[in-house]
């Protein structure tokens, strides 16, 4: 069968999979909507909470990134996986213990404020808005290349896939669907890095083969070292950021991570506190199959496109690079007319523009493995953009349905009515959502890293001070997110999307330091104006100082506050 019919064949049974699991487990009420009614075992929590968690950043873009920075992309492997150690041992447990159904729930409700409600729902929806955005391109960039048509049509396609499941079963179809979506990805995932593993090492473990040596006798990183040197790039395995910047870039991604609100979420559908630090054991199992998989394939496919490409009579290149070509995320301009491929550091004699995001999807092309193999990654880019996309749709919906409608609009709508409103919410995220995937404001991965620079300015000091001090009150919190959320705006907008005057150079950056990391920045500036303000205003009731006491016994892990 050629690529196309795989690719139709895979895509289709597993798009009629997550439709049927939809159809089977969709919601009768606002508590099987917002958590699965609560009751999803450990291990299915742990698998669905890994799909959430593993996006088309962690699918697609993320290996893209790490082969084209080398040792500076290893920031989003530690950050990643750094905060999602932090979440499900830190903050999970004790808002599970909470018994809210979201995080603007949690900060209204512990901030005994309405105010604090809505600016953690304003704060919920950016942060959301802006890491779909990043998973509806990714779905546009499998449909435009493995399915032949046009990114937006892709975005489109996909839209109506996430609406299906996400409106008709809330978090009990979502749920289920992720533990599919999660099967489908990790399968896509190591099925072709074991493949080009054993073909350029002998070894069949990823994990052990990027580390060996080729057929040569060469190690593929020395390799690779002299690769990037002989086109004058930076030696792979050398980093060019400064410490400072590693280490802010590193901190927004993991304490972006700990106040995501999609994946907090996650914590509330398992029956006892007790289960859900053992669905976060689970999670960070299932996480780990792939994240020590990533710098393999990184180094996989930067060696493999090198010795492709470079010095390569265009007319001569593999099948691939034409397909590639089509999607406009390859492109070749022969800037001297000798019709060979100059891919060097040098801006003005470079000829080759290459899109990070392809590195993944195109890898097993370039290894010319079979063409089920290249289909079944396709299908699982899109399981890890529709896993994530269906998450955080859920939060939109919920912190639109439950949090404004339920607890400050409407306090005595019906159980139906708040489920219609939440349905409806659904909806219409989803098509502001297609719109930001047709209209992205960069790469999948960088997209995503300002979303947690978001959830680490917004609502990591909130949560953690609302669980850790007693003496936090609404002002404080209130200000705090205000600062915080509004200086990583204007910072983002300013030095990385360019809605502020021209783009400064890096040269201009405050401390060194990049958008993507300004995220810990905006974050300190928000713990002290929360400590500062919460000191010099009144003390929270005492009702409320008690609840937080109540929060941090351990004893009665068992136990946890009724939805």
């Amino acid at each position: 069968m050629d690529l196309l019919a795989w690719t139709y064949l895979l895509v289709g049974l597993s798009f009629s999979l997550y439709l049927g699991i939809a159809i089977w487990s969709r919601a009768g009420s606002t508590e099987e909507f917002y958590v699965a009614g609560g009751g999803v075992s450990p291990w299915a929590n742990g698998m669905a909470t890994a799909a959430d968690w593993m996006s088309a950043a962690s699918f697609i873009s993320m290996a893209g990134i790490i082969s084209f920075a080398g040792y500076d992309g290893s920031v989003y492997l530690m950050g990643w996986t750094g905060g999602y150690v932090l979440l499900a041992l830190l903050l999970a447990p004790y808002l599970r213990k909470f018994g809210k159904f979201t995080v603007p729930d949690f900060i209204g409700d512990r901030y005994y404020s309405n105010t604090a409600r809505t600016v953690a729902v304003i704060c919920a929806l950016i942060v959301s808005f802006t890491y779909v955005a990043g998973q509806m391109r990714g779905v546009g960039l499998v449909f435009s290349r493995f399915l032949e048509v046009d990114i937006n049509t892709g975005v489109i396609i996909g839209m109506i896939i996430v609406l299906f499941y996400a409106v008709l079963g809330g978090m009990k179809g979502i749920t289920y669907t992720q533990v599919a979506q999660y099967c489908v990805l990790i399968f896509a995932f190591m099925v072709p890095a074991i493949f080009i593993s054993v073909q350029m090492t002998g070894n069949p473990i990823p994990q052990l083969g990027f580390g060996g040596a080729g057929e040569d006798g060469i190690y593929l990183l020395d390799k690779l070292d002299g690769l990037q040197q002989q086109l004058g790039f930076n030696e792979y395995t050398s980093g060019s950021k400064s410490m400072i910047d590693v280490f802010a870039i590193t901190v927004a991604l993991m304490v972006g991570t700990a106040g995501l609100p999609h994946v907090i979420v996650r914590f509330f559908t398992v029956p006892k506190v007790k289960d859900a630090r053992v669905s976060a054991g689970w999670a960070l199992l299932f996480i780990a199959i792939l994240y020590t998989t990533v710098p393999a394939v990184a180094v996989f496919a930067r060696t493999k496109l090198i010795e492709t490409v470079s010095n390569a009579e265009y007319a001569e290149l593999p099948e691939w690079f034409g397909n590639w070509e089509k999607t406009g995320l390859l492109k070749y301009e022969d800037k001297n007319g000798d019709g060979i491929v100059q891919y060097v550091a040098d801006k003005a004699e470079n000829e080759l523009t290459i899109d990070r995001d392809i590195m993944v999807l195109a890898n097993p092309e370039i290894a010319q493995l079979p063409n089920w193999v290249i289909a079944l990654v396709g299908a699982g880019g899109l399981a890890a953009a529709l896993s994530t996309a269906a998450g955080l749709l859920l939060v939109i919906a919920s912190s639109i349905s439950h949090d404004l409608f339920k607890k400050i609009i409407k306090p005595d709508i019906s159980e139906k009515g708040e489920l219609l409103a939440a349905r409806l919410s659904a909806f219409v995220a989803v098509l502001i959502a297609g719109y930001f995937g047709i209209n992205p404001p960069g790469f999948v991965a960088a997209v995503v890293a300002l979303a947690f620079g978001l959830a680490a300015a917004s609502f990591f000091p909130a949560i953690l001070l609302g669980i850790f001090d007693k003496r936090m009150n609404k002002e404080g919190a209130i200000s705090g997110m205000v600062v915080g959320l509004s200086l990583m705006f204007f910072y983002m907008a300013k030095y990385k999307l360019g809605w502020i005057g021209e783009t400064p150079d890096s040269s201009e950056w405050w401390f060194g330091i990049s958008p993507e990391g300004f995220g810990t920045v905006a974050m300190i500036v928000n713990f002290v104006v929360s400590i500062i303000v919460s000191r010099v205003t009144p003390a929270p009731p005492e009702d409320v100082q008690e609840i937080v006491e109540h929060i941090r016994i351990p004893s009665g892990a068992g136990e946890a506050n009724g939805h």
